[in-house]
């Protein structure tokens, strides 16, 4: 409960205070692509129920056949104002409706595409479906500043899945055991800071604390990356 009304007037702060940002999100969308402002993906939410996310559309709407649930670094996808959308994680604002309506939370593992879950979750992938999926999360922010950068390649599906996609979940899992209302402040500003840092250039980043704990309690046999 107390969880819940901490997203609530969370995710109402910031879009009051983020509305600038989300009309010029959406204007330079309009101006830079054709197509529609909102992205809206399928993902895997609590206890496997399927869900609408939205975010701002980043990509051009005809992908042809490289249309896969993967973004590398430099996906030629991306059009130029969506690059910069998604360096600065605009394009996830809009997900603060999804909280609004009961389909996140501030913090808790992000969701995945379906077909990534069905294929390829075990039984610590569906540990982290136990909560409700987050914006941010310690795998987030380790994808965001150890994964993202080295996913490439001509199958860049099966290069997250293989390396990045088990440490993600098992530094999730380390969250869903140890939940708690300090816990995610500590998370929300580590998401912050990661961002401002990314943003005026930083690329090098230790690794989260979660990592000694998942690797204490097992859940990672090999390093992601």
């Amino acid at each position: 409960m107390v969880k819940r009304l901490f997203d609530l007037l969370l995710a109402a702060l910031a879009l009051v205070v983020l509305a600038p940002f989300l009309v010029i999100a959406a204007v330079g969308i309009r101006l830079s692509s054709s197509g529609p402002i909102l992205y809206r993906a399928q993902r895997v939410g609590k206890s496997g129920e399927r869900f609408t996310m939205h975010k701002f559309r980043t990509m051009r709407v005809e992908q042809g056949s490289t249309s896969v649930p993967i973004t590398k670094l430099n996906d030629p996808r991306v059009f130029s104002f969506g690059r910069l959308l998604r360096h600065l994680k605009i394009d996830e604002f809009p997900q603060f409706y999804d909280v609004l309506r009961g389909k996140m939370s501030l913090i808790g593992p992000r969701p995945e595409d379906p077909r990534i879950v069905s294929e390829y979750y075990d039984a610590q992938g569906m540990e982290s479906l136990s909560v409700l999926p987050g914006l941010a999360s310690p795998g987030s922010v380790y994808y965001y500043t150890h994964g993202q950068q080295t996913v490439s390649g001509q199958d860049t599906e099966e290069d997250y899945v293989k390396r990045i996609l088990p440490t993600k979940l098992a530094l999730d899992v380390v969250y869903v055991r140890e939940a708690s209302m300090m816990y995610d402040l500590r998370i929300v500003l580590r998401t912050v800071g990661v961002i401002l840092a990314m943003a005026v250039g930083k690329r090098n980043f230790s690794e989260p604390p979660e990592m000694r704990r998942a690797l204490e309690l097992g859940l990672i046999a090999g390093r992601g990356c």
